[in-house]
């Protein structure tokens, strides 16, 4: 099973957000913890300034990045697309 830890710019945002998308998010992360490829999360690599990351999607343009180190997930940044990759 994976262990999950929210980064401090993480907290951040998400304190931010709507509560839906929190709990949406809430939602995401129990499917991620089991089986992080499941298709619903569309879990893919990054390029660019977050090479060595991943992205899952949350809600409609709600992404969270993450790094993986060995069965940790290091959860740094959540937001929607055009902001995270403007």
């Amino acid at each position: 099973m994976m262990s999950i830890i929210l980064g401090t710019s993480f907290k951040n945002k998400y304190s931010e957000l709507e509560k839906k998308i929190r709990n949406k998010f809430k939602e995401r992360i129990s499917i991620f913890i089991f089986d992080e490829f499941n298709p619903i999360l569309n879990n893919h690599s990054l390029r660019g300034k977050y090479l060595g990351y991943r992205s899952i999607n949350v809600s409609g343009d709600i992404r969270a990045i993450y790094k993986k180190r060995n069965n940790v997930a290091i959860f740094v940044y959540i937001d929607n697309y055009n902001n995270l990759y403007k």
